[in-house]
């Protein structure tokens, strides 16, 4: 919880008259604004004329005079402590600060863990009211939280990439969701000292929404180690030194650089958006996600945004002390950095202003800097700077051509602050140009010629080590086969399996558009070489040739999968999951093919000829199934129907002659028995009306369903409303993101989007 700072209102008063205040942040932002000059004429006629001119003279003088004193009196060796900042007031926001942590081995000592050990901790000693939430799904991390205590939480519900790396997007949302007054969004090696707070202090009682970044400072060699809650350090030398301490001594050494694209961003709980448009899918980590972001935020000049890039408040300990000489390093993979990198990079270049010509106001942001122990806001255009104004501690350069030239300038801010005489104030004021060119912003130009944007996107994985790396302990696997005229719909279907932890899923890309899409998606996709082309967007649905040719690829796929020695789970992307069936599937045991019925009478037989649905079965890999599927494929690829009458006509015999009671069949030359799913666990399109109930979901939970197929409809648009206005639709695909319990889904909004 943040207090103001203490203030005097006879010296307020005084400087809010005699400089400009600052204005509000759109029209800051929106450009550079004249000094209004004060107007007389409605003043009494006792202040005009020559009186008027002396009691302003005189006021103007008393009260300079008395601002002088004021700072005068001020300690001599305040300049190098931070501010002090108290969090106990009843009032004072709460500050949330969110991190995504890379995972670490908890066998042995590990430098990714220990760094990261000790950048939180860093952030839990600013103060008692500070909470840690850490975007993660692995155990490492949940591991770490449990270790620093019951302010540091893990949220899992937010999109990962199926290598278990979040999205940049979503953590952003989250965090915006969050119940925070001020959230902070760091690097998880960043540690924090105490200016940082101060920053935040004094950016809450800026009477505007705010958005401040930074570049973290890049020390070289760091040979401190924390300790305990945080305010001490252990030196090399076994000497245990205040933070406070620590904080002087790194600025007394400036033995640091920048840390590429690094970035700290926090922002008040405030009524604006941090910006106009969405965000991207960006995976987190490499790849301008954080350059773009500020981008987006200077650019669309909603908030009053600014670099505090310029005060040791932050840093990145490059090396580390002897502590840690025999810890571990992970590297990561070098082919998933580059497939994140790369596909970053051309999102970077088709959404938002990023790619365009930058603006000199974007390349110059407003900078935070701080003098004998004060703050103060600077705006820079270019070399030329015109004037300094103050007003509260905040300094803005204005490049109004009737105000004092640079030379003048020092003239007119040795009245307005502490005397120029300071040698101290010189040095800090003669500093500023030299720290900013160190810490300026550096934005990125995109466009074609960039190898990164131009590039083809593609996972550095064959379909082989694709498999081994999603399936599960059994080997088994969930396959989806989709082409880009259904990508909402196995968008839909991705984010319900994500909801229940199911990871062992697949994707087959039927053509380029869902392959690219899906790689941006964070999805394990693999894309058919003898997937068939020119599929119609809005015509190839049930009963249309494109269809026919489209179901035809997929048991040639299955069959690929299961001579590879895995199990097949295929689900069609309309195939809505209210609980993970592979549990109840894989109980049937060998020698069985389990698959759902399309039968829709209620009573009698559910294995009649041609009820077996092709769009959701479980295929073991052995020698029985195998052999079988390969006779559905060389009987499809003769039909001129879909491949979904060959199954039945295979397995069960033309007219059924295979049938066995009313709910199997069994091929005669391999053995293979087909169990026809109960319909009530898996009800089809046309099963007792349950798509027109008024509650579907709750209609199906009474009956036990373990999932929904969204078939027995004609066309792709009426499939997709029909599954929308279901609310069984767990994806927002105008901000490509899965819907989460945190949000609050717009059903107007999603519809319109699909």
């Amino acid at each position: 919880m943040l207090v103001p700072p203490a203030t005097a209102s006879t010296t307020n008063d005084t400087l809010r008259h005699l400089s400009l205040s600052l204005p509000s942040a759109p029209s800051r932002l929106r450009g550079r604004h004249r000094r209004p000059r004060p107007n007389f004429t409605g003043m009494p006629c006792l202040l005009r004329g020559f009186g008027c001119l002396c009691i302003i003279f005189f006021s103007l003088t008393a009260s300079i005079y008395f601002v002088l004193n004021q700072l005068q009196q001020q300690p001599e060796d305040r300049q190098l402590r931070p501010i002090d900042v108290s969090l106990n007031r009843p009032d004072s926001p709460c500050i949330v600060i969110f991190a995504a942590p890379r995972r670490f081995s908890t066998d042995k000592p590990d430098l990714v863990g220990a760094r990261q050990d000790m950048a939180v901790r860093s952030w839990l000693a600013l103060s008692p009211d500070v909470s840690v939430v850490l975007f993660s799904q692995h155990p490492s991390i949940f591991a770490l939280a449990r270790s620093l205590g019951p302010r540091v939480t893990v949220e899992s519900d937010i999109d990962f990439t199926f290598m278990g790396t979040p999205f940049f997007h979503s953590m952003v949302s989250r965090s915006q969701a969050f119940q925070s007054g001020i959230s902070v969004l760091i690097d998880p090696e960043t540690i924090l000292l105490p200016d940082f707070l101060g920053i935040l202090h004094y950016s809450q009682n800026l009477n505007h929404d705010w958005f401040l970044f930074a570049k973290p400072h890049c020390v070289l060699h760091f040979p401190f180690q924390l300790l305990g809650t945080g305010k001490h350090w252990l030196q090399e030398d076994g000497e245990v030194i205040e933070v406070e301490k620590l904080q002087e001594h790194l600025i007394q050494k400036r033995n640091w650089s920048t840390c590429g694209e690094r970035l700290l961003m926090a922002w008040n709980n405030g009524v604006l958006p941090l910006h106009a448009g969405i965000v991207p899918p960006f995976v987190y980590g490499k790849g301008l996600h954080n350059e773009w972001f500020v981008n987006e935020v200077l650019s669309s000049d909603l908030r009053f945004a600014f670099d505090s890039s310029m005060v040791l408040s932050s840093l990145y300990p490059q090396s580390l002390g002897q502590w840690f000489s025999n810890f571990s390093k992970d590297a990561g993979s070098t082919d998933e950095l580059v497939w994140r990198q790369r596909g970053n990079y051309q999102l970077s270049a088709l959404y938002g202003s990023f790619s365009f010509e930058q603006s000199k106001f974007c390349k110059n942001p407003i900078k935070l800097v701080r003098c004998l122990g004060k703050y103060y806001l600077i705006d820079q255009v270019e070399d030329d700077v015109s004037s300094l104004q103050v007003s509260d501690g905040i300094a803005t350069y204005s490049t109004d051509p009737h105000l004092p030239s640079r030379k003048q300038k020092s003239q007119m801010f040795a009245i307005f602050s502490l005397s120029q005489r300071d040698k101290k104030w010189k040095a800090c004021v003669n500093n500023i140009d030299a720290l900013d060119l160190s810490y300026r912003l550096k934005v990125k130009k995109l466009n074609e010629d960039n190898s990164e944007v131009s590039s083809v996107l593609s996972l550095p994985f064959s379909i082989e080590l694709l498999l081994q790396i999603i399936a599960d302990k059994d080997k088994s696997i969930v396959l989806a086969i989709a082409g880009n005229n259904y990508r909402d719909m196995l968008m839909n279907w991705v984010c319900r399996l994500r909801h229940l932890a199911v990871k062992n899923f697949v994707v087959c890309a039927l053509d380029s558009e869902i392959y690219h899409f899906s790689i941006l998606q964070g999805l394990p996709v693999f894309k058919n070489p003898l997937a068939p082309t020119n599929i119609i967007f809005n015509d190839c649905h049930f009963g249309t040739e494109c269809f026919q040719r489209v179901t035809k690829v997929k048991s040639r796929i299955v069959l690929q999968i299961l001579k590879l020695g895995y199990n097949v789970l295929l689900s069609d992307v309309d195939v809505y999951w209210f609980n993970n069936p592979l549990p109840f599937l894989v109980s049937f045991g060998p020698g069985t093919l389990v698959a759902q019925s399309d039968e829709y009478n209620e009573t009698g037989p559910i294995n009649l000829p041609r009820r077996l649905n092709s769009g959701f079965y479980f295929a073991r890999s052995e020698m029985s199934t195998i052999a079988a599927f390969e006779m559905v494929v060389k009987h499809a690829s003769t039909s001129g129907l879909s491949e979904q009458p060959s199954f039945y006509d295979v397995l069960c015999g033309d007219g059924g002659v295979n049938r066995m009671g009313d709910d199997k069949c069994q091929e005669p030359n391999t053995n293979l028995t087909v169990l026809f799913l109960d319909r009530n666990l898996f009800p089809n399109g046309a099963y007792r009306g349950l798509w027109e109930q008024h509650d579907v979901r709750s209609s199906c939970m009474k009956l036990g369903c373990l999932i929904l197929h969204n078939n027995w409809i004609s066309g792709r648009k009426k499939k997709l409303e029909r599954q929308v206005f279901s609310g069984l639709w767990d994806y927002d695909p105008s901000l490509r993101m899965c819907l989460q319990k945190w949000q609050i889904p717009k059903l107007a909004n999603i519809s319109g989007s699909l």
